[in-house]
């Protein structure tokens, strides 16, 4: 792109579409029309929690589902050698996601919350669980490399599933021991984090996949991708509003009933994805990265599984327990947070000037 530094951000904003440029105020509306019908309609919350897959609401279930399946469906698959060979993305993210994030997130619950252990503990389990859904979305909205987000994506949800159970027990019994803090306990079993990844991963990236093969065999790619993948875009971002509305709808009786309780647990939150994206920002801007594999690799590391996370909460500790209420203002919080900062990465991509298109992370917006 051409333009003066000083105006590049506001035309790289203009070249989103309607639906993505106004994504803040759809997600407020979705927002307040979760909290207002959680409030007005009686039993609403019982009926939406009423069926579970694997721990979360058949409601947002659907929803997550709807809302991964564009995204994956957009991958060229057949450019993912490119990625696997980076093995400074592949090894920044890892240690990103799996020694800073959950260690990070330890040391801020006990610093905002060293009184209220429930909570605590429940925001130790959302450093833990890495992201495989919502990261995608942000991902794509702001331009990032859809490839690399598949493979980070897929290399979490192993790790996710060998690692979670041991670094549970770590962080909130033996570290706490050595350090002379109070303990916990985590329940939890391989094939339960293994059920929630084939679920809310498994089923949208075979689905893409398949959208992609079996597309470009009978149609071309050209058609896959100028006419098919335009029709199902938006569908990504109605996932998005409908599971924001039935999250708000089925916990808005605790969040308006604590208050000081979600602002408690809301700022170690605040801090946190500002540290995890701003520190994958800075090491992929150092590391010499481009803009789109830079903003794969920030928003993988704020990104995290609130699916597995209350899913465990509420399995190991109840439906009403704190632990739960943690999980749940994790994606409150996460959501309008890294909305902004896609923004902000958006505003930051006049800084690249590796490829003609880490200069324009919206180019591709057609295939959106």
């Amino acid at each position: 792109m051409s333009a003066p530094p000083d105006t590049a951000p506001p035309r790289v904003l203009r070249g989103l579409s309607t639906l993505d440029r106004w994504l803040p105020v759809w997600i407020i509306a979705a927002m307040i029309i979760g909290l207002v019908a959680g409030r007005l309609v009686p039993g609403l919350g019982g009926w939406l929690s009423a069926v579970e897959i694997d721990g979360v609401s058949l409601p947002i279930a659907i929803g997550l589902l709807i809302m991964m399946y564009p995204v994956l469906a957009k991958v060229r698959y057949d450019r993912i050698g490119t990625v696997t060979g980076d093995r400074r993305l592949l090894g920044s993210s890892l240690v990103l996601n799996w020694l800073v994030g959950p260690a990070l997130m330890f040391a801020l619950a006990w610093i905002f919350l060293p009184d209220l252990p429930d909570y605590r503990t429940g925001l130790i389990i959302v450093g833990l669980a890495r992201c495989i859904a919502m990261v995608i979305i942000w991902n794509d909205l702001a331009g990032g490399d859809r490839e690399a987000a598949a493979v980070l994506v897929a290399i979490n949800s192993v790790f996710q599933v060998i690692a979670f159970a041991g670094l549970g027990w770590f962080y909130l019994s033996v570290l706490p021991g050595w350090l002379g803090l109070q303990q916990a306990a985590l329940e939890v079993s391989p094939w339960q984090i293994a059920q929630s990844v084939l679920i809310f991963l498994g089923i949208p990236l075979v689905a893409g996949l398949l959208s992609r093969v079996l597309g470009e065999r009978s149609q071309g790619r050209d058609w896959y991708e100028q006419r098919f993948l335009p029709r199902i875009g938006p569908f990504a971002l109605y996932g998005l509003l409908f599971t924001i509305i039935i999250l708000f709808a089925l916990q808005g009786d605790q969040i308006v009933g604590r208050p000081l309780d979600v602002v408690r647990i809301a700022l170690p939150l605040l801090v946190y994805f500002a540290l995890m994206w701003g520190g994958g920002y800075l090491v992929g801007r150092l590391s010499g990265m481009t803009y789109e594999r830079t903003t794969t690799l920030a928003f993988t590391a704020a990104g995290n599984n609130f699916e597995l996370a209350i899913a465990v909460a509420i399995a190991t500790f109840g439906a009403t327990s704190g632990q739960a209420l943690a999980g749940v203002v994790g994606p409150l919080i996460e959501v309008p947070v890294l909305v902004g900062l896609v923004y902000v990465s958006l505003a930051l991509s006049r800084r690249f000037r590796h490829s003609p298109r880490s200069t324009n992370p919206t180019s591709d917006k057609e295939s959106r």
